[in-house]
């Protein structure tokens, strides 16, 4: 950010850490999202069942190691492609608002809340069809990370204002004489 590190408060400091989460979430997602489109689904279910066999001749009611199989199970190509589309625009666009914001770059500050917005509302709709805690959670660091981004972005607009009053030449006061 603009100012130096030395000045920096533990919210700036929490924000810059937000969104490198943030943008390591992304580049997360645009693997995945490459995976998706070299993998077939029926590779997809065999790494999956092989992932999972262990834990389920421990426990055959695993529920996780079940919840995965059963997903595998059930991928199709079309599904696996809007997978992949998904988590690559998703990501991409992530990564790009999250360097344009640690750039400084004014305008990616309004474009960052946006996008989260949009998919808060998704997340919620999400939780009111199948609630879980995992996306409860997601759902309140996408909030937080938009109240930072509020913050640091009028904090950000107010030292560009500063700035620029303090290069404008002094206003010359003329006199009007009848």
């Amino acid at each position: 950010m603009a100012k130096s590190l030395s000045k920096s408060t533990p919210l700036d400091t929490t924000f810059r850490v937000s969104l490198v989460l943030k943008g390591l979430d992304g580049v997360l997602e645009l693997v995945g999202g490459m995976l998706l489109l070299l993998v077939s689904p029926r590779q997809m279910n065999s790494v999956v069942r092989f992932l999972t066999q262990h834990e389920l001749s421990e426990d055959p009611h695993d529920l996780v190691a079940t919840t995965l199989v059963h997903l595998a199970g059930s991928l199709t190509v079309s599904t696996t492609l809007f997978g992949a589309i998904y988590l690559l625009l998703h990501g991409l666009v992530k990564v790009a608002l999250v360097w344009a914001v640690l750039r400084d770059k004014l305008w990616a500050y309004p474009w960052m809340v946006a996008f989260l917005l949009v998919f808060i509302a998704y997340q919620a709709y999400e939780l009111v069809v199948a609630f879980t805690w995992s996306m409860t959670l997601l759902t309140a660091f996408d909030i937080f990370i938009v109240w930072l981004t509020l913050h640091e972005y009028r904090a950000h607009r107010e030292r560009t204002a500063r700035r620029r009053r303090g290069r404008q030449p002094p206003t010359k006061n003329w006199r009007k004489y009848p």
